[in-house]
């Protein structure tokens, strides 16, 4: 699974979104050919990134090549249930990437375009996103 080496601070804060932010990175088709974007805002995390490039590489039967856009290096920490008010901010539990609406996250090449797109709905039914399919123009 995907997570950072190192980070400056081991604890963020969480970042309250208004969810209607657009991307300004990541909006097109870079390395491959065709593409998975994001059409709405959430947090996504290594276990989710990590389903889907399997599902993708499967469907594709390891032809091809993929390229993951988004990285989780966003920590998320947890307190526990049973715990009492105060004593301090719990340990950090995973990581998250943090996806705007329009951010390309997996791109693909080296497969026909009907191949692509059955491998990118696959990768979609992982992803607590809306996602839309796009080609390079």
């Amino acid at each position: 699974m995907l997570m950072p080496k190192k980070l400056k601070h081991r604890k963020w804060h969480k970042g309250r979104g208004s969810g209607k932010r657009l991307a300004t990175q990541k909006t097109s088709v870079a390395f491959g050919e065709h593409g998975l974007k994001a059409m709405t805002e959430s947090w996504i995390t290594s276990r989710q990134i990590e389903a889907a490039r399997r599902a993708m590489v499967r469907s594709v039967k390891r032809g091809g090549k993929t390229w993951i856009r988004i990285f989780p290096d966003h920590p998320v920490t947890f307190h526990g249930n049973e715990n009492t008010m105060g004593s301090g901010k719990g340990a950090v539990d995973h990581y998250v990437a943090v996806v705007r609406a329009g951010t390309v996250m997996f791109e693909i090449s080296g497969v026909t375009e009907e191949q692509a797109r059955e491998a990118m709905r696959l990768a979609a039914h992982k992803l607590p996103v809306k996602t839309k399919f796009v080609s390079k123009q």
